[in-house]
């Protein structure tokens, strides 16, 4: 088995010696990667159950194998405008004189990638579409938590790539540490914020550029304009979606005073009809290890001990005490406070802590009062207030009237800012992410430092030309 180290200066040799990189080159290896998900979408749909103890397997065709394979697709139909040569003007009368400038998007080289568990192929393949468009090799490291899919991954990849372009690596928190302090070209990853700031540490020793992808509390605020039906049902949607284990998840609501029970009824007639039982359910999904379903059991029990007051959603009535199944049900937290761990970290569960506001100042300052989230959703149609919600808040993204959507379309950057994290991927963006911009200027023939005034011996033209500079 080749060591992590010697695969990087494998990948790197031969990225080196092959430069330049052609598009013909990136396409076929972009065609690869699609190829390597979708010939196998069954087994990765089974090893994702198997890992999670049960996930849904249309949900993981929809999130893991069609999320996969559509932004590789989209990055093949458009690298060859992304990697276009880039003009940019130079200042007059150069461009008079003959001088031209330009931009050319060069690959960095060897890009590690950091993966999580919770989309364990999609966030493993999304990111390397901007990765491979770029011209770049990869070194992926999986999640520990989703060890048939890491697994699987590490099988298949030989399959398609040499190891000298894409290649896996598995383990615990150990081989993530070594991994992490790699000198690669590029680092990406995506976790907890916690662990983030660990990554950038270790990235730091070798001046690697870093995204991070983190998360944070990403909240919902229901405009008094909204339709409460259509909300209540979309957000129950995006937070029973893999059982709410997205990093992008609404993880708490803040609604009008005296819309708080129509909300409460609505996200439980929602939950109910979309999920009318859950144990047996093959479409929802089960809480990924005993570890997070303790967590999120001792958090609803901090909550509830701080006084607030818990709405299970179990229309079936079902025992989930009875079984080891990891099911959760939908919780609905109200008269959430400040004190209980609910409102101080990310849930990344089906827990869903629902506030009241006054006036919408009052909720766009509960936002700015907490770290800045990774998403921010706002229902409504007051354009007035939409407008001030969306001037007077930060986060990486926003999704009007709807939650998490904002990171499927393949032509908007998705990243965090500050603790939800930095640098941003997905189309354009990420092929530039994980590119160099190279600045390239052509001097014209003429003897240009003279004509300015900067070729010794300087006099009066110096002068002059230094002002004409500063005139602008």
């Amino acid at each position: 088995m080749i060591g992590m180290r010697d695969l990087l200066t494998r990948q790197r040799t031969a990225f080196m010696d092959e430069l330049p990189v052609g598009i013909a080159v990136r396409k076929d290896r972009l065609k690869r990667a699609a190829a390597m998900i979708a010939d196998h979408a069954t087994r990765f749909c089974d090893a994702l159950s198997e890992d999670f103890g049960h996930r849904s397997r249309e949900q993981s065709l929809v999130t893991d194998i069609a999320g996969s394979v559509a932004p590789i697709n989209h990055a093949i139909r458009h690298v060859e405008a992304w990697a276009a040569r880039e003009k940019r003007k130079v200042q007059f009368p150069l461009g008079l004189l003959g001088a031209r400038a330009w931009v050319d998007y060069q690959p960095k080289g060897v890009v590690g990638v950091i993966a999580p568990w919770n989309f364990p192929v999609n966030l493993v393949m999304s990111p390397l579409a901007g990765v491979l468009a770029a011209g770049n090799r990869a070194m992926v490291k999986t999640s520990e938590y989703t060890p048939r899919v890491a697994a699987l991954f590490e099988e298949l990849a030989g399959q398609y790539f040499a190891p000298e372009e894409l290649a896996f690596v598995s383990g615990g928190p150990e081989v993530g540490k070594a991994f992490s302090e790699l000198p690669f070209d590029h680092l990406l990853f995506t976790g907890a914020t916690g662990i983030g700031r660990h990554i950038l540490h270790a990235a730091a020793d070798n001046l690697t550029p870093v995204t991070l992808e983190l998360g944070g509390k990403s909240p919902v605020i229901v405009g008094r304009s909204a339709d409460l039906k259509q909300a209540t049902e979309r957000v129950a949607l995006g937070k029973m979606l893999n059982a709410g284990q997205i990093c992008l998840a609404p993880d708490y609501m803040l609604v009008p005073t005296e819309e708080e029970p129509r909300v409460v009824a609505g996200l439980k007639a929602a939950a109910s009809t979309m999920y009318p039982s859950l144990l047996a359910n093959p479409d929802y999904t089960s809480i990924v290890n005993d570890r997070h379903f303790e967590r999120l059991s001792s958090w609803l029990e901090d909550a509830r001990a701080k006084g607030a007051t818990i709405e299970t959603v179990n229309p079936a009535g079902e025992d989930f005490g009875g079984t080891n199944a990891r099911k959760m049900p939908l919780h609905i937290v109200r008269d959430a406070t400040d004190d209980m761990i609910v409102m101080q970290e990310e849930i990344f569960g089906p827990i869903l802590p629902v506030r009241r506001y006054d006036t919408i100042d009052d909720a766009i300052g509960e936002v700015n009062r907490r770290a800045r989230p990774l998403g921010l959703y706002y229902f409504g149609r007051d354009e007035t207030e939409r407008r001030r919600v969306l001037d007077r808040t930060i986060s990486g993204g926003v999704t009007l009237d709807d939650v998490v959507f904002h990171v499927s379309m393949e032509d908007l950057p998705f990243g965090g800012v500050g603790p939800s994290g930095m640098g941003a991927y997905h189309g354009r963006d990420g092929f530039r992410t994980f590119s160099h911009a190279r600045a390239v200027f052509e001097q014209a023939r003429l003897d240009v430092a003279k004509l300015a005034g900067i070729k010794p011996p300087y006099g009066p033209g110096t002068i002059k030309a230094a002002r004409r500079q500063m005139k602008g």
